[in-house]
C-alpha cells in the first residue's frame, strides 16, 4: 500500500504545470510574430528549446516526488 507524505499533492500539481507548459509550446499558432525553429509559426519561436526546459523540470519534480513522498508498506 503506497502512504503519501504531506506535499506529495503540490508537486503532483507543480509536474502537471510544467508538463502542459511544455505541450503548449509546440501549439501552432498563426498570430506567432516568428517562425519557430522546427520550421512554423509555433506558440513559443523557441519551440524545442523551450519544450526542453518545461520538461526538465516536470521530470525532476516527478522524480522528487516518486522519491521522497511516497512510501510503501
Amino acid at each position: 500500500m503506497k502512504i503519501r507524505k504531506k506535499g506529495y499533492w503540490w508537486l503532483f500539481a507543480l509536474t502537471v504545470f510544467f508538463t502542459l507548459c511544455a505541450i503548449s509550446t509546440v501549439i501552432p499558432s498563426e498570430q506567432a510574430s516568428k517562425v519557430s525553429m522546427l520550421g512554423y509559426k509555433a506558440h513559443c519561436s523557441f519551440t524545442p528549446i523551450s519544450t526542453i526546459i518545461c520538461a526538465i523540470p516536470a521530470a525532476l519534480v516527478c522524480f522528487i516526488r516518486k522519491r521522497l513522498f511516497v512510501t510503501y508498506k
